[in-house]
């Protein structure tokens, strides 16, 4: 296993505790972590939770990423990944073009760095290509167009993340051109839901400055089509951009902030199937917040909120996109037992989820990832192995970039002396 001495996020935390000019009980006295247990992460004889690791980050001031080495960019150009960033970043800056005759013609095969508008910067062609997207002489409708935006959430739920990835750029300056030429409600909220991808994506492959660009994107879009739910969800991701961060209170400030845009649909919305599902979304991103926080008493009030409105809900998977219902909020009551570091209560609440059929793949591999963690800290070792495996097969390009999965991996490499050819291959497979 090449490089694991190197690569785990203990010895990360190592070299930026000496760069900053601490000791490690220096580090510790300003944690709510033993100098013990921040001694055994750095020496590898512990795996690294994600909230220590946004500790550690908070108060040596650098970003989470620094600490979790994403984005893991050897491993994303083996997978031919990382060139498909870049023509989405483009295309995210093409949100305020006003001129669209460049977004036109259809592609005449060059890059697009090669094509610019009239200020100067690039513009990306809208070639005829697998995604669906197609020339502007050949317009698609409205309805086509949000069609194809909900095939791209899709493709994005079932992990099809190259297949997104590729075809996101052009569709998203198609829906630009269309958006400011008709300026209709339909086309922006089409426009932010492309936004959403995007973030998405960015997110799962681990460029967080990408999909905050994005996020803010999503904002402008949700204002223009007039849709407070969009604006709402936007809210629950930027709460879950503070989570990843440990920024609890900032998280919490900003569900609450989606919960006053909610306020604001007119009464005979407030009842409505869609309202309630982004209602009860937010109490699950406050519920793991909580949990991040330790605040138990504030994790059992939000998941009982979110039950509650997924009892009147059902199982709501494509409103939008987020995979509302009694499911979900089991998965987040175990994902939130494992923030709290209460393994055991983890594990046996995960034996008590039942997966819809159907639900998506994005979502049945992070469950997968949980248990692993709440299996490897009770010392299930063979069984957090594989639900790894598990999360692999359902979604190896998610799996593969989830610093979960990997920590999960490097944890139970450091647990055992002798580890067995499919911790070895998985270890391998994740460039350990």
């Amino acid at each position: 296993m090449r490089g694991l001495k190197e690569e785990h996020a203990g010895v990360r935390i190592a070299h930026q505790r000496k760069l900053a000019g601490l000791t490690q009980r220096g580090l510790a006295a300003r944690l709510p972590y033993s100098y013990s247990l921040l001694r055994q992460v750095e020496e590898g004889r512990k795996n690294a939770s994600p909230d220590l690791v946004s500790a550690v980050a908070r108060e040596l001031r650098i970003d989470v990423t620094v600490l979790t080495g994403q984005p893991y960019v050897t491993e994303l150009q083996q997978d031919r990944l990382a060139a498909l960033i870049r023509p989405i970043r483009e295309a995210l800056d093409l949100y305020d073009l006003y001129d669209v005759s460049d977004l036109s013609h259809a592609s005449d095969g060059r890059h697009a760095s090669d094509r610019h508008d009239v200020s100067g910067r690039c513009a990306v062609s809208v070639p005829h290509d697998a995604g669906g997207t197609r020339a502007q002489h050949d317009a698609r409708t409205p309805a086509e167009l949000a069609a194809q935006a909900d095939e791209l959430c899709r493709m994005v739920r079932a992990t099809q993340l190259s297949k997104a990835a590729h075809a996101l750029p052009a569709f998203i300056a198609e829906v630009t051109a269309a958006a400011h030429r008709s300026r209709t409600t339909a086309l922006w909220q089409t426009l932010g839901s492309a936004y959403r991808t995007a973030h998405d994506i960015a997110t799962k492959l681990g460029f967080y400055d990408l999909a905050t660009i994005a996020l803010d994107r999503l904002g402008w879009a949700a204002e223009r089509g007039s849709d407070p739910l969009l604006a709402a969800v936007r809210q629950y991701m930027r709460a879950l951009t503070y989570f990843r961060e440990g920024e609890h209170t900032i998280g919490l400030r900003l569900i609450d902030a989606g919960h006053r845009v909610l306020s604001r649909v007119d009464s005979a919305e407030q009842e409505a199937r869609d309202t309630l599902v982004v209602r009860g979304q937010l109490h699950l991103g406050a519920s793991v917040i909580a949990a991040r926080a330790h605040d138990a008493d504030a994790v059992g009030s939000h998941l009982r909120e979110a039950a509650s409105y997924a009892r009147r809900t059902g199982e709501a998977e494509r409103v939008y996109w987020l995979s509302f219902g009694p499911a979900n909020v089991a998965v987040h009551e175990v994902s939130a037992q494992v923030e709290m570091r209460r393994y055991g209560k983890a594990l046996e609440k995960s034996r008590d989820v039942h997966l819809p059929h159907g639900w998506p793949m994005s979502r049945r591999a992070h469950f997968y990832v949980d248990r692993a963690r709440a299996e490897m800290e009770t010392g299930h070792s063979d069984a957090a192995l594989g639900s790894v495996v598990t999360a692999r097969k359902l979604a190896p390009e998610q799996t593969r970039y989830h610093p979960g999965a990997r920590e999960t991996i490097s944890g139970l490499v450091a647990q055992r002396r002798r580890t067995p050819d499919s911790l070895d291959n998985m270890a391998a497979w994740l460039c350990l």
